[in-house]
C-alpha cells in the first residue's frame, strides 16, 4: 500500500532517481483518470538561487516532453512561473485543460537536516511559504527540494544557497519525473541521461 506521508528522499543517495521515478508513477497511477491532462508545474525564479530549483528543472525537462501526448510543462528558465505570474499561469492552465492532474515542483526551506532531500507527497504545495508569501496551494502532487535551512532570513538565504545542490537536486528530479514519464507512457524510444 502506498504511504500518502511526506516521502523525503536524500538526493545524494544512489537510488535517489529510482525512488522518486517509483513514487511518482505510482501516484500518478493510483490517482489519475486516463483522460486528464498531465501538468508538470516548475515553480521558482532564475533570480535566486535557492529558488531556481523548479526552472532547473522545467529547463531539463523541456526538450523531452514533446513526445508524451497529455503531457505540458510549465515553469523553465527562459520562462519561469514564479509569485507575480502564478495565479494567471493556473488560471491558464484549467481554462486550457480542463481538470489537469498536476504534479508541482518548487523549492523549500527546512531544517538543517533535511537540506539536500526531496519530499514528495499527495497534495498540493504552498509556493512562498517559505519566504511568507501568501499564493494559493496548488498541484495534486507536490515534489519539493530543501535547499537550506528556514526560520530567519529567507531571502538572504535563498540568494546564499550553494548553487552545486540546487543543480545536483535538479538533475535527480528531472531524471526521477522523465524516468516515471517512460513507464507511465510505455515510450517506444528511450533517450539515455
Amino acid at each position: 500500500m502506498l504511504n500518502y506521508s511526506n516521502n523525503y528522499i536524500d538526493s545524494r543517495s544512489s537510488f535517489a532517481v529510482f525512488e522518486i521515478s517509483n513514487l511518482i508513477s505510482r501516484y500518478i497511477a493510483i490517482n489519475m483518470d486516463n483522460k486528464q491532462d498531465l501538468i508538470i508545474l516548475c515553480i521558482g525564479t532564475d533570480r535566486s538561487t535557492g529558488d531556481s530549483l523548479g526552472p532547473l528543472v522545467g529547463y531539463k525537462l523541456a526538450p523531452h516532453i514533446q513526445p508524451f501526448e497529455q503531457v505540458y510543462l510549465f515553469g523553465t528558465l527562459e520562462e519561469p512561473v514564479h509569485a507575480k505570474n502564478l495565479e494567471d499561469i493556473t488560471h491558464y492552465i484549467n481554462s486550457q485543460h480542463p481538470n489537469p492532474f498536476i504534479l508541482a515542483i518548487d523549492a523549500s526551506l527546512g531544517n538543517m537536516d533535511k537540506i539536500g532531500y526531496i519530499n514528495i507527497k499527495k497534495g498540493p504545495l504552498k509556493p512562498g511559504l517559505g519566504v511568507n508569501k501568501n499564493l494559493p496551494p496548488v498541484g495534486d502532487i507536490s515534489i519539493t527540494g530543501v535547499v537550506n535551512v528556514g526560520g530567519m532570513m529567507e531571502y538572504i538565504v535563498l540568494q546564499n544557497t550553494r548553487l552545486s545542490l540546487v543543480m545536483n537536486m535538479a538533475n535527480i528530479i528531472y531524471k526521477g519525473i522523465y524516468k516515471s514519464l517512460l513507464s507511465l507512457y510505455n515510450q517506444k524510444y528511450q533517450r539515455i541521461f
